[in-house]
């Protein structure tokens, strides 16, 4: 599992006083990094090393969180396929679950517009930090 921290800025605050829904979409996307430097160490935004393209997001806001306190993005992989892995990612403040949520990316190539396996090597990196969903929400509690 990787854990990011994130201090919501008054700028991410909505009406209500609470992050809004597009600054935590944002944050998860951040807190992937991680991940997808196993597959492009540099993150270099070269069209012909840059393989992955997200294709599924879903999003469940169950809790509030708040201006100026910060938030623990916790981000693992919960599902690993031949050509795509599932990421789960959860956001944390004050010790309760605000958001949760889940990514697919696939192993793309842009080039010949076609997905492509990932490596053996990569997988087994994606496997270090494979979590049940429900259970990632129970460590480090």
């Amino acid at each position: 599992m990787f854990k990011a921290t994130v201090t919501p800025g008054f700028g991410e605050i909505n009406g209500m006083k609470n992050a809004n829904n597009n600054a935590i979409s944002i944050w998860f996307e951040k807190a992937r990094n991680p991940i997808f430097r196993l597959f492009i160490p540099d993150l270099d935004l070269n069209p012909d090393k840059w393989k992955l393209i997200m294709v599924r997001a879903e999003f469940d806001y169950v809790g509030e969180m708040f201006y100026g306190e910060d938030v623990e993005i916790r981000t693992f992989i919960t599902r690993i396929g031949n050509s795509s892995f599932t990421v789960g990612q959860e956001a944390w403040q004050n010790g309760k679950l605000g958001t949760k949520g889940q990514t697919v990316i696939v192993h793309y190539d842009y080039l010949s517009d076609k997905t492509i396996p990932i490596p053996a090597s990569i997988k087994k990196l994606l496997e270090e930090h494979m979590e049940a969903s429900d259970k990632a929400s129970e460590l480090s509690n």
